[in-house]
């Protein structure tokens, strides 16, 4: 049988640092992706739906800046759902 890491009470206190430092990052992005699911509008969500992306968002890290990356549509201009606003033209 392998050995696993250190126990929590066995880590310096640097590491237990980061530990604590890399799972509140994981629950915040956790919690702020899944508000963001559950207060946007279903058609303004890429591909999958939301429970799919919820579950997604399980995945560490990643799932949750996949979401934030990929499964958002910002809404049109006018406010209407599905469209992309596009960035204001810079003055030459």
């Amino acid at each position: 049988m392998k050995k696993r890491g250190p126990r929590f009470s066995e880590m310096s206190p640097p590491a237990r640092a980061v530990t604590i430092v890399i799972g509140a990052v994981q629950i915040g992005l956790f919690l702020a992706a899944n508000l963001d699911i559950t207060r946007r509008p279903a058609a303004e969500i890429r591909g999958a739906s939301k429970a799919r992306w919820r579950l997604i968002c399980l995945l560490n890290t990643i799932g949750p800046l996949s979401y934030f990356r990929w499964g958002r549509i910002k809404p049109a201009a006018d406010g209407a759902p599905g469209g992309t606003v596009a960035a204001p033209a810079r003055d030459a």
